[in-house]
């Protein structure tokens, strides 16, 4: 983004509502929005932005000039939009982060969640705008933390940023994630998990305390803190 041919709130504008866009980064959305509005981009020209006209830019990136079609959630768009108008106070409906401290869970690990909004597993690791941060014991599901990645736009490195931010997880669940990426979620010591269809958080927790109850593959065996002996006899019955 050339910040000499554009404000500061333009700019921020612009970076807000591209974080609420899956799988669209601010340079793309700056050439829909040149394209849609002209140049240069001001206060006032933005705000003569919709929903439609977002719709439509977005699927031209894919070349599909006549087509609406972007594969995203309408809600997003409308986020995004309303982003771009300059409005306060937007954030899209997020969980309530419940209390927790250190030996309340026993037996627990702990599970970042990839999310652009609500409690939904649907972000791609390098553009989703939050981590939503769980408690996961075999009984129990607690939210300890949403850790925003505003901070990973101005890092030198943006996938390590985001491994750091989520550092003290055991593993992390995004609906996308490239290789590289994946690389070096993994050497912070991260097992990470990728659901293409999604999710919703709860429902796969509830899913993953169901394997840690029962038999749980090697890698989540060593990080529960099963002997090695253990696991090698798991693997076996499995």
């Amino acid at each position: 983004m050339n910040a000499q041919s554009i404000s500061r709130d333009v700019a921020l504008r612009i970076g807000l509502a591209a974080r609420v866009l899956p799988g669209v980064d601010a340079r793309q959305l700056l050439e829909v929005l040149k394209e849609r509005l002209g140049f240069p981009l001001t206060e006032d020209r933005l705000t003569k932005m919709t929903v439609t006209d977002l719709k439509t830019g977005l699927a031209s990136l894919d070349g599909e000039e006549d087509s609406e079609d972007t594969g995203i959630n309408m809600e997003y768009l409308k986020l995004a939009v309303r982003f771009l108008w300059g409005e306060e106070g937007i954030e899209p409906d997020l969980p309530e982060i419940q209390a927790y401290q250190d030996g309340d869970m026993p037996g627990s690990i702990r599970v970042a969640i990839g999310s652009n909004g609500a409690d939904d597993i649907d972000g791609h690791y390098g553009s989703c705008p939050r981590f939503l941060v769980y408690q996961v014991s075999p009984e129990e599901i607690r939210l300890v933390d949403i850790r925003s990645t505003v901070g990973a736009d101005q890092a030198e490195d943006k996938n390590a940023f985001r491994a750091e931010l989520i550092g003290d997880c055991h593993v992390m669940y995004v609906q996308s994630i490239g290789g590289p990426a994946a690389a070096k979620v993994v050497r912070a010591g991260i097992y990470p998990m990728k659901l293409p269809e999604g999710g919703k958080a709860p429902e796969v927790l509830a899913k993953l305390q169901t394997v840690m109850r029962g038999t749980p593959p090697p890698w989540l065996a060593k990080i529960i803190g099963i002997p090695a002996e253990k696991r090698t006899k798991f693997t076996a019955e499995a």
